[in-house]
């Protein structure tokens, strides 16, 4: 694996999941004896090649420090924002007298935890000789469709050049750094890292993800996680 720059973890976690319809936030609810933040943190923690991983929290978690993991060394905690770039961009500020302009940072889910240590050396080996970085993604297999605001149709997009994103995002911590720092002075909403970057002009490239690593949402997502890691632990 290579190991020319170091590597760094970037995980927002500020925000409150709405469409779970429980009181707690997402990333706190219990599974298998561990929060979904936990279970998320534990494929990274003892990974050798990672330096640190930072948490970027709302201002008023009163979870997270309840947390044994919280305490660990490898752990960084900071303030996110109000939107979840912001949380990133928060976090890539709170390791910058640590990190070099061409170390490496994957950002990734507080609430996508069912992420296979072989999904992580795929995405490692295959983009750290890249100029820029990439993404995990999964093509499309079902047709998609195009609609407008009244639910109509207007046209079936190619699902040969369509993916579904997923996290880690892996890029340079410069380049992402500044890329973020953009759509941020420029009041540019964005949904994920890649996003950022495509907006500087940067290509990311794309990286075979698993079907496994789901982002929890729904309840029914909970049970996965549970024979998920029924399977795996």
């Amino acid at each position: 694996m290579p190991k020319s720059n170091k590597y760094w973890v970037v995980i927002p976690a500020a925000g409150i999941g709405k469409r779970m319809g429980d009181d707690i936030p997402k990333q706190y609810i219990s599974v298998c004896g561990k929060t979904v933040i936990e279970h998320t943190i534990d494929n990274f923690i003892g990974r050798n090649e990672i330096e640190n991983i930072c948490i970027s929290i709302s201002e008023s978690d009163n979870y997270w420090p309840t947390l044994p993991i919280s305490k660990n060394e490898k752990i960084i905690t900071t303030v996110g924002g109000d939107e979840r770039y912001e949380s990133v961009y928060n976090g890539l500020r709170a390791i910058q007298d640590k990190a070099t302009e061409n170390d490496w940072v994957l950002v990734h889910d507080a609430v996508r935890p069912c992420l296979k240590k072989s999904i992580i050396d795929r995405l490692i080996t295959d983009i750290s000789s890249h100029d820029v970085g990439g993404i995990l993604a999964l093509p499309c297999s079902e047709t998609m469709k195009r609609v407008n605001n009244s639910n109509e149709v207007e046209e079936t997009i190619n699902r040969q050049t369509t993916w579904r994103a997923q996290t880690p995002q892996m890029f340079k911590y410069k380049k992402l750094l500044l890329a973020i720092e953009k759509v941020i002075n420029e009041d540019i909403f964005i949904t994920d890292e890649a996003m950022a970057m495509e907006l500087s002009n940067h290509k990311p490239i794309v990286i075979l993800g698993d079907e496994n690593n789901i982002k929890i949402t729904h309840k029914t997502d909970l049970k996965y996680l549970e024979l998920f890691l029924e399977e795996t632990l």
